[in-house]
């Protein structure tokens, strides 16, 4: 059962256990050069998921009515932005990447409304703490590196936070953007001391979420 609030005109969705924990307002665009919030909703989860979707499996996922998102869909699809292919009653909406947008916009929206924000706004709430980084093929793509679009994200959290804490934290991560989230967790100490481990994380490039790379 979701429970609705209305104040100073944003729009609250709390929905129970594995759903949508929604907050909706103007101001909570992490990059305000889109039209609406709704629209890069869409194109963050239309671009950064591969698998293709119908109108009302985006409906659910971002909890947006149907016709709204109707709408926002006709205008993506008059842009040239996204491209949609009918089987049978399902309209399956992707990415178009043919169009000239199609490059900078997924950089744009990747690293706006991929997993580092919202890693970094999830793990500060945690204590104890000292910096998060991604390192793995998820680091090396996002450093500028060519290969294909990751599955999975390696986390390293280090200091000395709640374990507990961090694996739901990723496990409710993983469920929301669709990533696997790994997390491994070491102390400063060990983070400051010369292991293979380290060596091949530091070699293949580290992403700050929190705190230095070095």
């Amino acid at each position: 059962m979701a429970e609705v609030s209305h104040f100073s005109g944003s729009l609250h969705i709390d929905i129970t256990d594995s759903t949508i924990r929604y907050m909706r307002t103007e101001a909570s665009l992490l990059l305000p050069i889109f039209r609406s919030a709704n629209q890069a909703r869409v194109l963050s989860e239309v671009f950064l998921v591969e698998e293709r979707r119908s109108i009302q499996e985006l409906s659910k996922k971002l909890a947006i009515p149907y016709a709204t998102l109707h709408k926002e869909i006709g205008r993506l699809l008059d842009a040239g932005l996204i491209v949609e292919e009918k089987v049978g009653n399902y309209r399956l909406i992707a990415a178009n990447r043919k169009s000239l947008y199609y490059k900078p916009m997924f950089e744009l929206l990747e690293i706006a409304f991929g997993p580092v924000p919202k890693l970094r706004s999830a793990m500060r709430e945690i204590p104890g703490i000292s910096r998060v980084l991604i390192f793995g093929s998820w680091a090396r793509r996002g450093l500028g590196h060519h290969g294909s679009l990751p599955h999975d994200i390696d986390v390293l959290v280090v200091g000395e936070p709640d374990v507990g804490k961090i694996y739901a934290t990723c496990g409710r991560l993983t469920k929301e953007l669709g990533w696997i989230m790994s997390p491994t967790i070491m102390t400063e100490d060990e983070w400051k001391t010369d292991t293979p481990f380290l060596r091949t994380v530091r070699k293949g490039g580290l992403i700050s979420v929190i705190g230095e790379t070095k």
